[in-house]
């Protein structure tokens, strides 16, 4: 620690890495905590990218630092990881440490988000003032970032980076260590009540340095302008020496909420989803379960950080906003110039590409919590006295007219998608539920259909619109300069809302018009077949538990070789479908509620999907069509097995001796058995076929016996077989694999133990068995053929 004062940084840096892997965390960052208090900024500064790097894992996910995102709450290392890493810990102190003295760190542009590298990559800035001043001339590659934007780059781009991990490291996301910090880091620096507290560091010339916010001159531009050269534009956002001292108390704020929104959000280019009206090009990324649970967790935190806006700051006056604080200016604005284009191509994107799987739930929790801003006010006297559906509050309806898109065309987007769904599993009828449930909140759908009607009102002053700006901001530093135009009127916000991320050209469908409205139907209609299907599953799955009982030892319960489920899946299968049943049930209900469909109009459905289940219309094939090759599936008669509907017959079809030894069967009679069966097939086959031919009693006996072409031929009629399977011709044979099962030796065992109990020896209980046997076959022969006459 002696070294010349150039030599120091490399000296301490070389020092820490040796010990890095040779010491337990605990020691580790007691020692780093140490040296971040005696060390200055100057010898700190070198160490620090090596650091974030050691502790989120490198940016190719090659390293993976303290894998905080599979550190759990019950690790002993995840309060030492806490602590270190806590607003008010050693290692934000570090980080107001050199932002005193104005460092700048390097990251590279290859690892920011699709359209934000490909932007920066064309010479053209990206709209984000977070990106401002940060890029290097002429082009290297690499933004040039203060430690704070650095810091939280790092932490944020921990979360999407391709990450190998241990085996065996699982938990729940919400209690690991990265979704709590993610949820400090919002707490702290966008806070519900009270100021972000000032930062804990301070030298000789007063506060850590911010960066200087943007002049308030600087206007916004539309999505949809022209991009002016990125020199140029840089030019135009030099830092400001007259800087507002009010305005840099939040920069840490919008720094962080920035980088969140870009790296998490900004993944998707708002160009190419409008020129296809739905992201379906295949992109390079793909969020996780885990990536869209964060971006919840952002969602909920900026509806309370945005509801807890002064009462006096809300009004829209001139003279209000010249006397709110930046704090209170950014909750004003928060949600819809940050947050609400890029989560909706976000949105949009997942809906289209997500798995047809109970894992969308993360994805539909986050749409549902972004269109509900009113469940984060803290205020609980809306809800009602049996605590279930909520007035929305009528303050709100400006919020649902400028978010319009995200009610109606993601509710369409969910219809596409639950149709395609199978309903009958309890997790999927879930999701209908809580969508149905969210829209049939009171109020809620006026408010929706209040803003469509806006949208379709003739523009007033349409020869203005061309020269009047959307509320997506382009230039400058800081989101809070340039504000809406006063008296803006609610047709505009609708349109401009609608335009800004649809495009000019949009064919906008609505919500409540008559095409939704076939669609719904449709939905309706699949729902209750689903709940039709459920019923059956739950009856079949009562009778399943009963065969399966100790009885079916004993010949009670039937002999299904092709049944897999054992009694517990059986028992678990029923509990499901009775959550489905009940879930779809209120989701009709509410369906109902919310586009006003009659009674007679929803008993008119049911009865007509009852009637064809009635019919037998369940145990029919799925919609086919034949062919060459066998039957071939249609659209509807998929759109039937997804909704399980109808199916196909899915039993073994190969030789019946040689189906998988079960486990209620011995292995080695199974082999004996299939031995004497083929020597004796082999030696009488021509006799066992004469036989068979006969028409008389022998005959009969013969064919029932000896031949099982029938049932084949019965089962095959049910299932898809090509020509070739269904010509295959069958052979009369002699199976003995019965004797090999478990069931049939115990019967056998327990009637030569009856017959020894009344003094007969083995051959003639044996006799009495096979004369037995053959009495009651020829019983059951006899009436069979009866039946057959009448």
């Amino acid at each position: 620690m002696a070294a010349p004062a150039l030599q120091q940084p490399s000296y301490l840096l070389v020092n820490l890495k040796a010990d890095w892997t040779n010491k337990p965390l605990l020691q580790r960052c007691h020692e780093l905590s140490k040296i971040i208090d005696d060390y200055p900024a100057k010898e700190l500064h070198a160490i620090f990218p090596w650091l974030v790097e050691s502790v989120f894992g490198s940016l190719d996910g090659i390293l993976t630092g303290w894998n905080l995102r599979f550190l759990q709450v019950r690790s002993t290392e995840y309060n030492i990881a806490m602590d270190f890493l806590d607003p008010s810990g050693p290692m934000m102190k570090l980080v107001y440490k050199l932002q005193a003295e104005e460092y700048k760190y390097e990251f590279p542009v290859s690892y920011l988000p699709g359209p934000v590298k490909s932007s920066i990559q064309a010479g053209v800035l990206p709209d984000c003032p977070l990106f401002h001043n940060k890029i290097q001339f002429p082009m290297s590659g690499l933004l040039l970032l203060n430690p704070f934007e650095y810091y939280m780059f790092n932490f944020a781009s921990s979360l999407i980076a391709p990450k190998n991990y241990p085996p065996g490291q699982h938990g729940s996301c919400s209690d690991s260590a990265y979704f709590v910090l993610v949820d400090t880091y919002l707490k702290y620096f966008l806070p519900t009540e009270g100021n972000v507290p000032p930062s804990p560091f301070s030298d000789t010339r007063g506060t850590a340095a911010s960066p200087a916010p943007r002049s308030p001159n600087v206007p916004y531009v539309g999505y949809g302008g022209y991009s002016t050269s990125l020199l140029k534009r840089h030019i135009t956002h030099q830092p400001s020496v007259n800087a507002d001292p009010a305005a840099q108390e939040i920069w840490r704020s919008e720094t962080l909420l920035q980088v969140f929104v870009e790296m998490w959000l900004h993944h998707y280019s708002l160009e190419m989803y409008q020129k296809l009206q739905s992201p379906q090009v295949k992109e390079p990324f793909t969020p996780t379960e885990e990536h869209v649970l964060v971006v919840r967790l952002l969602v909920k935190h900026l509806h309370a950080f945005s509801s807890s806006l002064k009462p006096e700051s809300i009004s829209s006056s001139p003279s209000a906003h010249s006397h709110s604080s930046p704090l209170e200016e950014l909750k004003r604005v928060v949600v819809q110039r940050f947050v609400q284009q890029k989560l909706y191509v976000f949105l949009q994107h997942c809906f289209g590409h997500w798995p047809l799987d109970a894992s969308f739930r993360a994805v539909l929790e986050t749409w549902l919590s972004y269109i509900q801003p009113w469940r984060y006010t803290g205020e609980k006297n809306n809800m009602q006295a049996d605590g279930q559906n909520r007035t929305v509050p009528d303050k709100w309806a400006s919020f649902v007219q400028e978010n319009l898109l995200m009610y109606t065309k993601l509710f369409q987007g969910f219809l596409n998608r639950a149709m395609r769904t199978d309903l009958v599993n309890a997790k999927n009828a879930l999701m209908i539920f809580r969508v149905a449930k969210v829209f049939v909140q009171p109020n809620l759908s006026e408010m929706i259909q209040k803003g469509e009607q806006l949208f379709l009102e003739p523009e007033h002053a349409i020869l203005q619109r061309q020269n009047r700006v959307f509320l997506t901001p382009s230039h400058g530093g800081s989101f809070l300069s340039s504000r809406q135009p006063m008296g803006t009127d609610s047709v505009f916000k609708v349109k401009s809302h609608v335009y800004s991320l649809e495009g000019q050209d949009c064919q906008y469908n609505l919500m409540f018009g008559p095409d939704l409205r076939k669609t719904v139907l449709k939905l309706i209609q699949i729902i209750a077949q689903a709940r039709q299907t459920a019923k059956r599953i739950s009856d079949h799955s009562t009778e399943m538990a009963s065969n399966n009982s100790f009885l079916s030892w004993f010949g009670v319960g039937s002999l299904d070789h092709n049944n897999t489920f054992s009694g517990g899946e059986m028992d678990d299968l029923g509990e499901g479908v009775k959550k489905t049943h009940e879930f779809l049930d209120k989701a009709l209900d509410y369906l109902c509620q919310i586009f006003r469909l009659n009674a007679g109009q929803l008993s008119q459905l049911i009865v007509n999907v009852a009637s064809v289940d009635n019919e037998g219309a369940s145990k029919q094939l799925p919609d086919c069509v034949p062919s060459e090759n066998g039957l071939v599936l249609t659209d509807l008669g998929r759109l039937q097995i997804i909704n399980g509907l109808r199916r196909f017959e899915i039993e073994y079809q190969g030789d019946p001796e040689l189906q998988p030894i079960r486990s209620y069967e011995n292995a080695f009679l199974v082999r004996l058995m299939f031995q004497i069966s083929t020597f004796i097939n082999t030696r009488l086959g021509d006799h066992m076929e004469a036989l068979c031919s006969r028409q008389d009693i022998l005959g009969r006996l013969g064919r029932h016996y000896l031949s099982s072409s029938s049932v084949v031929a019965e089962q095959r009629r049910k299932s898809p077989l090509t020509r070739q399977m269904r010509e295959r011709p069958q052979r009369v044979r002699l199976s003995l694999r019965v004797l090999a099962s478990y069931r049939t030796l115990l019967i056998l065992l327990l009637l030569y133990m009856l017959f020894a109990l009344l003094s007969f020896g083995v051959l003639s209980s044996t006799g009495l068995i096979l004369l037995v046997s053959f009495l009651y076959e020829l019983l059951f022969n006899f009436l069979n053929e009866k039946l057959k006459t009448q």
